[in-house]
């Protein structure tokens, strides 16, 4: 298993229901861990196993559901 985290910084994240809705769409994946999303910072942490999804995929979902994002970081864990 090799875990990462990718963290997003978007625009257009607007209260509890785009929270809810990020959420919801992102937990999915198949191997995507964990998902927080801050509506105030607009960022989103997601916490994945490599091996069921890759970063893109992540990517693309959150600009279908029409939000822009601003920066990508990410972190590859050595376990």
């Amino acid at each position: 298993m090799s875990k990462a985290s990718i963290y997003f910084t978007v625009d257009n994240v607007n209260g509890k229901h785009d929270v809810k809705e990020l959420k919801r769409e992102l937990d999915t994946f198949p191997g995507v861990i964990s998902v927080s999303v801050n509506d105030k910072t607009e960022s989103i942490a997601v916490d994945f196993d490599t091996t069921g999804v890759q970063q893109e995929q992540l990517q693309k979902r959150i600009e279908k559901l029409g939000y822009g994002i601003i920066d990508t970081r990410f972190e590859n864990h050595i376990m």
